[in-house]
């Protein structure tokens, strides 16, 4: 099994509406390296749902990887935003893959937090520069974002 962060405007998606939704594919991605980590996935796979604009910015929930990569259909479609003319039926250039709801965070554990978590120095979203939609996790990345959902930093009335 691997794990993945994959992030989602929280204006455009959020975890609310993959709960709601139950399975949704995750159309859109255009950068090549978060493409090729979608190849990458299987059924089975821990997904973290991350709001990238949200307030606050963090992670919002945990789903699965419910169907593995295959050609994203707005790549044909000229309606679409995403719509890309390089692309064809015999060579599509765009893949997705279907993500299930698991279960919703009682509350989002905001990237500034995420950065101060040492257990989390290495991950790939936090680096300098990194803006991909899609990206691994180690396991223990995984449980470590978990586990920081689970915890109430509320202060405490004296």
């Amino acid at each position: 099994m691997h794990y993945w962060l994959m992030k989602s405007d929280a204006g455009d998606y959020t975890i609310d509406d993959l709960e709601r939704d139950r399975v949704e594919p995750w159309t859109g991605v255009r950068n090549w390296e978060a493409r090729n980590f979608m190849r990458e996935m299987k059924k089975g796979d821990g997904v973290i749902f991350y709001h990238s604009d949200g307030e606050p910015s963090g992670a919002a929930g945990i789903g699965v990887v419910a169907k593995e990569a295959y050609p994203d259909k707005t790549q044909f479609d000229k309606s679409s935003k995403y719509f890309d003319k390089r692309a064809t039926a015999k060579k599509p250039l765009w893949f997705l893959v279907d993500v299930a709801f698991v279960s919703k965070f009682k509350r989002t554990v905001p990237i500034t937090e995420m950065r101060k978590t040492k257990k989390l120095m290495n991950m790939l979203t936090l680096r300098p520069g990194s803006r991909l939609s899609v990206t691994p996790l180690t396991r223990e990345e995984f449980e470590t974002i978990a586990a920081l959902a689970r915890q109430n930093f509320m202060k405490k009335e004296k």
